[in-house]
């Protein structure tokens, strides 16, 4: 059960993540513009999607738990950039990608929820 709410968890992230692309969209248009309301409606419904789901997550998985996977936002911001945005990868982002996936798998590893949480 836990486990499936973990997958889900990593498929609110990636919705969380999205927002920040139409946040730039938004960004880059001319401030009022009809493009500029549309990519800035597109990240208001992303964010109010994600705190529903969130907050029916939140009853299933430890908060510590969720909060330390919400870093993984910031991988999938990089990928955004780099498909998105022609953005390109550098040594830097590779390493703090390693970096917070490391913390991530330490969290997890130094609180006991491994499989055998996970899966209960």
């Amino acid at each position: 059960m836990k486990a499936k709410a973990l997958i889900f968890l990593h498929m609110i992230l990636v919705m969380y993540s999205l927002s920040g692309v139409f946040a730039k969209f938004a960004g880059i248009q001319e401030f009022g513009s009809v493009y500029f309301f549309i990519y800035y409606g597109i990240e208001l419904i992303i964010l109010l999607l994600y705190t529903v789901f969130w907050q029916q997550i939140i009853k299933i998985l430890p908060l510590t738990l969720m909060f330390a996977n919400k870093a993984i936002t910031i991988i999938w911001g990089i990928v955004w950039g780099m498909v998105i945005f022609d953005e390109k990868l550098t040594l830097g982002k590779i390493v703090g990608s390693v970096l917070i996936i490391l913390g991530i798998i330490f969290y997890t590893k130094c609180n006991n929820l491994g499989k055998e949480d996970i899966n209960a």
